[in-house]
């Protein structure tokens, strides 16, 4: 118990203090007009409080997430609270914050744009068709699981409740931010900081203690913590998919001041609601073997449902259905509508200013996405989960390049991007949907490849100082 209630108040006094240092390091201008107001047009730059923006910020990155994430990451032991507090504190509140205040500042620009700007246009290519594919897979996979789930608790078919969700999935795609995401993410927010609220209570009364931290790997089938664990447990750490996410609420911020409360603050909460389910998930079955069966027997789905049923009765039997139908198309619907701003950006039609404009937009990315979600859920997941990884440390060397550029600390954004250089570069050659090789080469491969990385990174390095003194002397 001692070692998980360190571990939140950890991530309240990394948003405290750390935060306060990436705010510094990035340095906000709180008297410059913000896109909202600059570029406002009634559909995606509309102005809204910080507080709609941190409720909508966190639904629009968490979903489901942070609690199956953070299941199957328990199966490894309490090893996972040390990854959620490092991971989140400095990697993926970084993360989110460079990438939403550099939107922002480029008047509320995709996360591809962003990275042409500083990584050139070589890779804005790779990462435009690298987002729109790790999108649609998100909605496909956000998807099946809840149409599924209705199936079961309804008269409802499974493909009634496919057709069901798509149509919601396109009003909220091509509708003003603020007719729907705004109006109705309080409520779904409200619902998802309760049931972890009322879970973490419910812990620390059971008769059962919450596991305290070792480095032991505890998994029962011995899968390796590196870099398996960084991946499992992306959602509550570091996740790619959040980039995606911050332009949509960059374009509603009133001032730059807002941006670490909703970018750094949301990640903040979002790693919270991890570390309860991480806690929940080892303590309530008695360790990962009771885990893992329990995952075996009814999937995480089935585990968030016996835990809340067991644990707050039938108030948390409805909050466990509510949140696994609710909560994965609260990301999927924004999911779809980044798809749809990163594609129309992408072609050069950033002016919609009508619901038409913006539906023919959404069709091609709505379509391939109705088909996946259709297929093996399971399938679906598994390429999230190292795409997602990859454009998080696309994003992080994003924002260092920025730093580098403009004389800031960017060790900040690049130590984390080294590290997760490493995750993705060891993870595509060992994992089951990557190349399969064996640990001990995917580990030489993947440290070969971060090595060439952290020289290309210190060549970045001194070639802005050699720019900057050359400045210096010629002025």
């Amino acid at each position: 118990m001692v070692t998980f209630l360190a571990a939140i108040a950890l991530l309240l006094l990394g948003y405290m203090f750390y935060g306060k240092l990436v705010e510094r390091t990035f340095k906000i201008n709180p008297t410059s007009k913000t896109p909202a107001y600059t570029q406002e047009d009634g559909l995606d730059y509309v102005p809204m409080p910080w507080w709609k923006g941190w409720l909508i910020q966190l639904l629009n990155i968490a979903g489901l997430g942070p609690i199956f994430g953070a299941l199957m990451g328990a199966l490894y032991g309490p090893v996972a609270f040390i990854w959620i507090v490092v991971g989140c504190i400095f990697g993926g509140a970084v993360h989110d914050y460079f990438s939403g205040m550099l939107s922002l500042r480029h008047n509320g620009e995709q996360y591809p744009s962003l990275v042409g700007r500083y990584l050139g246009k070589n890779m804005k290519f790779i990462i435009n068709v690298v987002s729109l594919v790790l999108m649609i897979l998100v909605a496909a996979a956000f998807t099946a699981g809840p149409a599924q789930l209705i199936a079961q608790v309804t008269p409802l078919s499974f493909g009634t409740a496919l057709i069901i969700i798509f149509a919601y999935f396109l009003l909220a795609t091509i509708l003003p931010v603020n007719q729907v995401i705004g109006k109705i993410y309080p409520l779904f927010g409200a619902i998802l900081i309760f049931m972890a609220v009322a879970i973490a209570g419910a812990l620390l009364f059971i008769d059962k203690p919450i596991p305290n931290i070792t480095l032991s790997n505890l998994h029962p089938q011995d899968l390796p913590i590196w870099p398996l664990l960084m991946v499992t447990v992306s959602c509550g750490a570091i996740s790619g998919f959040h980039c995606t996410q911050s332009p949509i609420v960059a374009r509603t911020l009133k001032n730059e001041r807002d941006g670490r409360k909703v970018f750094y603050g949301a990640m903040i909460g979002e790693g919270i609601i991890a570390l309860i389910w991480a806690a929940a998930g080892m303590t309530f079955f008695n360790g990962t073997e009771g885990l893992q069966a329990a995952i075996a027997a009814g999937g995480p789905a089935g585990v968030v449902n016996e835990i809340s049923t067991s644990l707050l009765g039938k108030l948390g039997g409805i909050l466990a259905i509510l949140g696994v139908i609710i909560l994965p198309i609260t990301t999927g619907d924004t999911a779809l509508r980044s798809s749809r701003m990163i594609l129309s950006e992408m072609v050069g039609a950033n002016e919609q200013t009508n619901w038409k404009q913006a539906l023919l937009y959404s069709i091609p990315v709505s379509l391939p996405a109705l088909y996946l979600s259709t297929i093996d859920y399971s399938f679906l997941w598994r390429y999230v989960g190292w795409s997602n990884q990859l454009v998080a440390a696309v994003t992080l060397w994003t924002a260092t390049v920025y730093c580098l550029r403009n004389g800031k600390f960017h060790w900040i954004c690049g130590i984390p991007a080294l590290f997760m250089t490493g995750v993705v570069s060891t993870y595509i050659f060992y994992a089951p949907e990557g190349l399969k090789l064996s640990y001990q080469l995917s580990m030489i491969i993947g440290s070969i490849i971060t090595l060439a990385v952290t020289f290309w990174y210190i060549y970045q390095i001194r070639s802005h100082q050699q720019q900057t003194l050359e400045t210096k002397t010629a002025a």
